[in-house]
């Protein structure tokens, strides 16, 4: 009995263990390259079939069944011209179809305006240049499209679109309202290409981290650092009801903390940006047991004991090391606060809040992204970056470390307030 036998295809290891000659190989991998575009650009071909059907059944809800008359509707068709969508990060040609209201003034179709609105491109541009690719090479990222009429692709249609988009997004960030539950404000400085920005980062009663906004200028400078404070306030920024700030080192940035809220606000120094200060006084021979002691100091529960210990370092560095000597007791009591709160070096909210980490990793993100930038042309571009990335950032945000341990803060700093607010009735008694 004669058998016949079925066609196979070969998978991609056995084709390429054929012996072929060197011509016919470069041929297959040409032509499967060819295949692989036809097949993107005709899933383009698909997605704007699919518009224009979207399209003619809105234009069939407004103005009735094509050819046939319809005494309800509330347009008559008008034609159609030719126009462009957002498609794949360009602009295409497609035809736009129209229509008039009974009063003769164009009907606004929402399908169209979807697909046509500048807000899917700018993202995309966006997104596009946060990921590291440069405008001359934009178009390299874009998927075929099968179409030869594409435009918006060049390098200065994307440098506008990247600017617009971006400066929306600093209004963006520093028109937003301040969370009313805030709990934790950070605030910390980033430099880019010589400019230094102060940036704002608040974390909410579950955990949130919320970037608030980015100025112009050093921590360093308390006119800066209070105009940071006094914008946020604006916005909501209170301390009436307790609120851990968490700074690094500066001095002008501590300054504007107590103007702007007094004794209400518990302000925690970060623990690496003191280690960091005071190590920098000391021979490279030395840092290492003043390193242990810094951190055993820390480690302890008792605030007093701790306190105590610090000062103690201070006094053995004051002979031969001033320097670090005074380092380390500018601030000290502020750097126990969050164990004067009751968070212990064991406790993974204390671990969080001991350092302005949770803000650098927000700036180190916002950064990163900015990186292929070349040349730099003043403080507005360099705020647009800064906020484009944490907005960027914002969206791979995590709830911090120790949120379950949030109330227990929330309430420290409620009863630190009322406190304050007990001692301020017995130091001005209210006349009968």
């Amino acid at each position: 009995m004669e058998k016949y036998h079925g066609s196979r295809t070969a998978t991609a290891d056995e084709a390429s263990q054929l012996d072929l000659p060197e011509e016919i190989q470069l041929e297959i991998a040409g032509l499967a390259g060819k295949m692989r575009e036809g097949l993107l650009a005709l899933s383009v071909g698909v997605g704007l079939k699919v518009m224009d059907e979207l399209i003619e059944e809105e234009l069939t809800r407004l103005c009735g069944p094509k050819g046939k008359h319809d005494p309800e509707r509330s347009a008559n068709r008008h034609g159609s011209r030719r126009s462009q969508v957002v498609l794949g990060g360009r602009k295409v040609s497609a035809r736009r179809p129209r229509a008039r209201t009974a009063q003769g003034e164009e009907a606004k179709l929402s399908t169209w305006e979807l697909f046509s609105s500048e807000d899917l491109l700018s993202e995309r541009t966006v997104a596009v240049m946060l990921a590291g690719l440069s405008t001359r090479r934009y178009a390299d990222g874009l998927e075929p499209t099968g179409t030869d009429d594409e435009r918006s692709t060049s390098r200065s249609s994307v440098s506008r679109r990247f600017v617009r988009r971006t400066r929306q997004a600093l209004g963006e960030l520093m028109s937003r309202p301040v969370p009313d539950d805030l709990v934790v404000l950070m605030l910390d400085g980033v430099t880019l290409a010589d400019h230094t920005c102060v940036v704002a980062l608040g974390i909410t009663a579950d955990g949130t981290k919320v970037p608030l906004g980015v100025w112009e200028g050093a921590t360093e400078n308390k006119a800066v650092c209070a105009r940071a404070l006094a914008d946020l306030d604006d916005r909501g920024l209170s301390a009436d009801d307790g609120l851990l700030v968490v700074i690094d080192g500066s001095k002008a940035l501590r300054a504007a903390v107590r103007d702007a809220f007094g004794e209400r606000a518990a302000v925690q120094r970060c623990r690496i940006h003191k280690q960091r200060n005071v190590l920098g006084h000391l021979p490279e021979a030395e840092r290492p047991w003043v390193r242990r002691k810094l951190c055993e100091a820390w480690a302890l529960a008792d605030t007093a004991a701790a306190e105590r210990r610090l000062k103690e370092l201070a006094r053995a560095l004051e002979a031969k090391r001033p320097g670090a000597a005074a380092s380390l007791r500018e601030g000290l009591a502020e750097t126990l606060t969050i164990t004067r709160l009751g968070f212990s070096v064991d406790s993974a909210l204390g671990r969080t809040l001991r350092s302005t980490n949770p803000i650098e990793s927000a700036l180190s993100v916002s950064t990163e992204r900015s990186r292929n930038v070349k040349r730099w042309r003043g403080g507005e571009m360099v705020l647009r970056w800064t906020a484009a990335g944490l907005l960027d950032a914002q969206r791979s945000f995590r709830r911090v470390r120790g949120y379950r341990e949030l109330p227990k803060l929330r309430a420290a700093l409620r009863r630190q307030v009322q406190r304050i607010d007990r001692e301020e009735v017995r130091d001005f008694p209210i006349a009968a």
